[in-house]
Formats: C-alpha cells, structure tokens, sequence
C-alpha cells in the first residue's frame, strides 16, 4: 500500500462506527416512521357530502389499526386532500401526496375520471392505488397493474344485479345520463342487460355534470314514454333531477330506477323526494340485523359519530384502507411487492360479508343489494331504504378476463 493511502487502524474503526450508526439510525426512524395513506376526494363540489363521509370512515379504520398496536408500534397517519372532483386537480395532489409528502399507499378517486387520472400517477410510480369510486374503465387491461386494486363496485356490477332484477321482457326503459364516464357505463351496463331481458331501450338525453335546470330533458324524456326511468347520475345531480321528474310528475307513469341511490342524497333529498324510488349499493347498515360485520362496523362509526350511521361510499373508505391495513400487517411490512402480494391473497370481511380481489384485475369480488326508498312515515330517520334484494359475492357479476383484455 502506498504511504499516503494508509490509514491509521483507530481511525478506520472511529469510521466503520459512524457508518454502522448513522445506517442503525436510518433504520430504526425508517420502523417507527408513521404508514401514510393519501386520500384524494372531491371534498368541494356536488360529491362532497359522499367525500366528507369517506374521510370519516377512512379515519375510523386508521384508528382502529393503531388502537390495535399497528405494525409493530408503527402508526398508520390519514392525508385527506380536495380534488375538487377535477381530473389535473387530482393526479396533481396524488403526485404531492408521494412526492412532497411521503405516502406509502394511495386511497381515494370518487368518481369515475378522477380515479382513472390518479391511477396513472399511481401506476407510473409503482405505488398501490386502492380505487374507491364504480368504474369499468379502470378494470381494463389498459389501465391495469399489479399496484391498482378495486375496492368499489363496478357499473358492469351494479347494471348486471340491478338491471336482471328490475328489467322484463317487453319493458321500456330511457335514461337521463351524466354525460361522463360514469354516467355513460352505467348506460352502457343497462343497455346490455335491457338486450339479455328483452327490454327495448326508447332514448337516453345526457347531462353535463354539476347540472341545476333539467326542465329541458325531461319533456324528451316523458316523450319517449318509458316504463323504467333511469337516473345515470350521482350525487347532487341525481338529487335534483330526481326531485324535478318528481315534480313534473312523471312518477306517476314510470317507474324511478338509479344505479347507485346513495344514503347521503337520499337523507338530503329526503323521504318525498325518494320515495319509491329503487336502486343499488354496496352496503346499507340495516343489513346489521343479519351481519356480524355490520354491527360490529355501525356501532364503532356511530361511537365516533354522535350516533350517526355510516353512508354507503364511507363505507367503501372504511373497508378500502382497512383491508389495505390488514394486507400491511400480514406483510409484515411496507414494501409495496410484499403489500401487493398480501393483498392478492387477501380474505376480508370488514363490513358486510367476504371478499377477495379478482386475479386478472383486482377487482374486489362482492355482494350487491337492491334497495328501494321507504315512506315518509318512516319512524327512524336513519332507516331510509328496504333491502329487497341481495346478489350474492360471484365472479359472474364481472365481465370476463378475456373481455377486459388480459390474456
């Protein structure tokens, strides 16, 4: 060794030392570093009222994790952000939530555009996204990855249990459609079951989103003379189209139908405006009678809620980040393949029976229940729908693998 490249022994091992520690002290702040999941939602807009519920029922799984001890003493920490239910608004909060502010994991999109533009983030940076908004896009191969996993219902889903159990043959159904992603699925879906049936559909008129005035569409439609009216809108928008069909009186020759009839618009809209009016969701807290999980998951929100239930979209938040919290703690870890993996071989029942997600596009494999609003003579304010029917968990609600593209 050349003289002026030795080192003295005690210096080298004053080095090694350092080294060992400054590494020690990475890994241990690295195990006791808080799990952070972002929560892009439309906190701002017509689905805020469905987002606010979501953000609560997401804490309440985060909670519950930590009370439970975490990951070894690691915390789990909830960063809730406005995607003002705009596309560029949410893969720029997505790209903040990983970039500037550290999250491990991705929940959130409640909508059918917004989720798809997170999940390009998502997937770009190989980080798990689990998608909490229906949409039939994002379970296709081209928007598909072994990161982004499907916790919602699907359009295809809900028109498969809805449409079969409504739908006869000889039927005339029209559609008053957001004319967005969503909206055109779930036309999509219903068109699709209306030909299996033999239902004949008569027209659709599409809307633009955020929509007030729908005096125009509505004398198209009642032209059109249907049997089955169907409401392919969400939140505000289906509120007030709902409530001004009601008005123009077109209830009394047709029959109201949406493909998801949600708790919060229906509380909001409330009983006369509803009434009668029959659609899909993927949880109501009634079922608790019957449901383990249920109860279990009612009574807990209600604890943090001053005895308020919880809707049927928080719901989806709750089972979204605990089932996500749960493939963390069967991990072991963190680390996004070991995560991805836990959660491919995941069996949750966090609120209303078994799931698994699919193998092809981690789709989460589900019950769908048929409601229809009750009465205003309804004696508890909370028990707002009649469950008359339940398609059971079964891949035959999904198209196929082959259909959505994968090989």
């Amino acid at each position: 060794m050349h003289p002026r490249c030795h080192v003295p022994p005690r210096r080298l091992m004053l080095a090694f030392t350092t080294v060992a520690l400054v590494s020690a002290a990475g890994l241990a702040q690295a195990q006791s570093a808080p799990i952070k999941i972002g929560l892009p939602i439309p906190l701002t807009g017509p689905y805020g009222a469905e987002a606010k519920d979501q953000a609560k029922n997401a804490e309440l799984a985060v909670k519950e994790f930590n009370d439970a001890g975490g990951l070894a003493g690691r915390r789990a920490e909830l960063l809730v952000r406005d995607d003002k239910l705009n596309p560029g608004e949410a893969a720029t909060r997505t790209l903040e939530l990983l970039e500037k502010d550290g999250a491990n994991f991705i929940v959130g999109g409640l909508s059918a555009a917004t989720q798809l533009s997170i999940n390009n983030v998502t997937r770009q940076r190989k980080v798990i996204y689990v998608s909490i908004s229906q949409s039939d896009a994002i379970n296709e191969a081209a928007d598909a990855s072994p990161y982004t996993f499907h916790e919602a219902l699907n359009p295809h889903m809900t028109t498969q249990a809805l449409g079969h159990f409504v739908f006869k043959k000889g039927m005339r159904i029209a559609f008053l459609t957001a004319d967005y992603a969503y909206g055109q699925e779930m036309t999509r879906g219903f068109t699709r079951v209306a030909k299996e049936v033999g239902a004949e559909v008569v027209g659709e008129v599409k809307h633009p989103l955020g929509h007030q005035d729908y005096s125009t569409f509505l004398p198209r439609l009642q032209a059109m003379k249907p049997d089955v009216l169907v409401f392919n809108n969400f939140g505000r928008d289906n509120q007030v189209a709902i409530k001004q069909a009601a008005d123009f009186g077109m209830k009394k020759s047709m029959r109201f139908m949406t493909p998801i009839l949600t708790y919060t618009a229906r509380v909001s809209g409330g009983p006369s405006v509803y009434d009668g009016v029959i659609g899909g969701t993927q949880y109501f807290w009634g079922i608790q009678d019957g449901t383990a999980s249920a109860k279990t998951f009612n009574a807990s929100f209600r604890a943090l809620n001053d005895g308020r239930y919880p809707s049927d979209y928080g719901a989806m938040a709750y089972s979204a980040v605990k089932s996500l919290l749960l493939a963390v703690k069967a991990a072991g870890s963190t680390d996004t393949e070991k995560v991805a993996t836990s959660l491919r071989t995941l069996k949750y029942d966090t609120y209303k029976g078994t799931q698994y997600y699919r193998g092809c596009d981690q789709q989460s494999v589900q019950s769908v229940m048929v409601i229809e609003s009750k009465a205003k003579d309804v004696k508890d304010p909370a028990d707002v729908f009649r469950v008359i029917h339940v398609e059971p968990a079964s891949e035959k609600l999904l198209r196929s693998c082959q259909e959505l593209g994968f090989k």
